[in-house]
């Protein structure tokens, strides 16, 4: 069928007939620009790999891909790409254990899961490893497109805060994703060091737990807000002095929290 690419245990990745034409170019008005992002797609069906390159070079993308989960974790290490593209159920490795030995890597490297329809599971334990976000097949180009965008903004956004900052005994250098603790090094997992950053990139802002959600995360209302809270407090048990009488991941109550440091 014109616009569609078979999948896994008959899964098909649809396109909207309005928004691409899988086969060809973007129906939508692609813009080519110089200098942008260098995006890596991890996938093992030749028709869809052949589908996202057409139109994420068209969008002026340069575009590199893996076919088993393997290499693409080789590649996401050796060519440095600036986000990758990464469908869960690969042959060899699994999406989910490219992330998460990514993650542990290069954790400021954004990762957008692809998952079948109905695999609840593979996104919770996807986002819980450090992805910034998903999409579920079937999707449309268009969307996808949308998701890369604004988690590349995210990411830079993230990345302008500055390189180095300290606050009392603490020191991170944020390209090396390190943190020190009256010189000794700290452990954070992917996410909890992204919720850092953010903080360190809006210093004394009171962030609802809906904005970090959505911001860090990439959802406004997933996983929960509960999620945020118990971020928070391994944050404060590595970084305060005192966690129970924080000095500067602040509560504010009815809202949310701030950064003072």
């Amino acid at each position: 069928m014109p616009g569609q690419h078979p999948h896994r245990n008959g899964e098909s990745v649809t396109a909207k007939p309005e928004t691409v034409n899988m086969a060809g170019r973007s129906t939508q008005e692609g813009r080519r620009s110089k200098g942008m992002a260098k995006i890596l797609i991890v996938e093992d069906e030749p028709n869809m790999v052949a589908g996202l390159r057409d139109n994420f070079e068209y969008e002026g993308y340069e575009v590199i891909t893996a076919g088993d989960g393997v290499d693409g974790l080789e590649r996401a290490l050796k060519d440095s790409p600036d986000i990758l593209v990464l469908d869960v159920m690969m042959p060899r490795m699994s999406g989910l254990d490219v992330c998460k030995q990514l993650k542990a890597k290069r954790p400021s490297l954004p990762i957008i899961m692809l998952t079948a329809r109905g695999q609840e599971v593979d996104k919770v334990v996807g986002l819980e490893l450090g992805a910034d976000d998903y999409v579920t097949k079937p999707f449309s180009i268009r969307e996808l497109l949308a998701r890369v965008k604004a988690v590349l903004r995210r990411s830079q956004g993230a990345a302008k805060g500055g390189e180095n900052h300290s606050f009392g005994d603490v020191d991170v250098n944020v390209r090396s994703c390190r943190v020190l603790r009256a010189g000794k090094p700290l452990e954070f997992s992917a996410k909890e060091f992204e919720l850092l950053k953010y903080f360190l990139s809006h210093p004394g802002e009171t962030l609802s737990r809906d904005r970090l959600l959505e911001e860090v995360w990439g959802y406004d209302k997933f996983p929960t807000t509960r999620t945020v809270d118990a971020h928070i407090v391994r944050l404060r048990q590595k970084l305060e002095a005192k966690p129970e009488e924080p000095r500067f991941i602040l509560t504010v109550h009815g809202v949310g929290y701030k950064f003072v440091g």
